[in-house]
């Protein structure tokens, strides 16, 4: 008596591995810029942090400036890296976006997405895994640069004059959620446009500009995503310089300021990342419909 079995479909695991093979120069681009910047992020966080605020109390506590020494260099060192680690950490929602949508446009350009879809898996699972294994890297890494962010910059928040205050727009991003949820944000939009172009450049181009727009509309919505506090007469200008004032009356009338308190920043953030994890959603689900279409023309032909 013989026993039939059935053909086991080929197994995620494998299309994993495969996936990581394929995109391998883009992963150890991707492990060696987290780790540039965990390294400098580190370095903010300790020395370069304390000699700036070593500077700052020098420069503070003078009183002959003809004779005044404060060390110059490190204020300027601070601030220089602080910059270059911040924008660097905003940037990442992009380049995550560029990738997918490179990633995406090539291999449907190039034919071997629909190889794939006939020898190794259904369309579903190809886009499944070409989603979840880079969006768990993207999320993970920018998890991690993101945690280290707000440790450097809580640690000079007080201690250094020209440090950045919590709702600059760079700070503000990188220091919660509100960054990954964009990084993944532009994962989905890059695999988007790819799955839309079907071309390696324009759908590069394309994921950029789509990202920017959504992280425009969320900076534009973000004053407003959560209760204002209003003050008035001498209480306006009475408000701490951690205050984010959103709106104020014209000169020549009653001084009347809506903003928000420092104390905002947590409720902000989770809002913002709740709104581009929903936009996010929209534009997996677009990735499918589109996906759809795409295969039907291909069945069809």
């Amino acid at each position: 008596m013989t026993t039939l079995t059935a053909p086991a479909p080929a197994p995620r695991a494998h299309l994993t591995r495969w996936l990581l093979r394929l995109h391998r120069p883009a992963l150890y681009v991707w492990t060696a810029l987290v780790l540039a910047l965990a390294v400098l992020l580190l370095l903010l966080y300790g020395p370069l942090t304390d000699a700036a605020a070593d500077a700052w109390r020098q420069y503070d506590a003078c009183t002959d400036w003809q004779r005044c020494r404060y060390d110059q260099n490190a204020i300027l060192r601070y601030k220089d890296w602080y910059n270059y680690a911040t924008l660097t950490a905003a940037a990442v929602p992009f380049l995550a976006a560029a990738w997918a949508g490179g990633a995406f446009g090539k291999e449907l350009e190039s034919g071997t997405a629909r190889l794939a879809w006939t020898q190794s898996s259904t369309p579903v699972r190809w886009l499944t895994v070409r989603l979840a294994v880079p969006a768990a890297a993207v999320a993970a890494g920018t998890a991690l640069l993101v945690w280290l962010h707000h440790l450097a910059w809580a640690a000079g928040n007080g201690r250094i004059d020209t440090a950045k205050q919590w709702y600059d727009v760079p700070t503000f991003h990188t220091n919660g959620p509100t960054l990954v949820a964009l990084a993944l944000c532009g994962v989905a939009a890059g695999a988007l446009t790819g799955l839309l172009s079907r071309r390696t450049l324009p759908a590069l181009g394309l994921g950029l500009l789509l990202t920017g727009a959504v992280w425009t509309a969320v900076q534009l919505l973000l004053p407003r995503l959560w209760p204002t506090r209003t003050s008035t007469g001498e209480a306006f200008f009475a408000l701490p310089n951690s205050s984010w004032t959103v709106w104020q009356s014209p000169s020549g009338t009653v001084p009347v300021g809506d903003y928000h308190p420092a104390s905002h920043f947590w409720p902000l953030q989770l809002t913002s990342t709740a709104l581009l994890l929903a936009v996010t959603a929209l534009l997996t689900l677009g990735c499918f419909l589109a996906l759809r279409r795409l295969t039907g023309k291909t069945t069809a032909r």
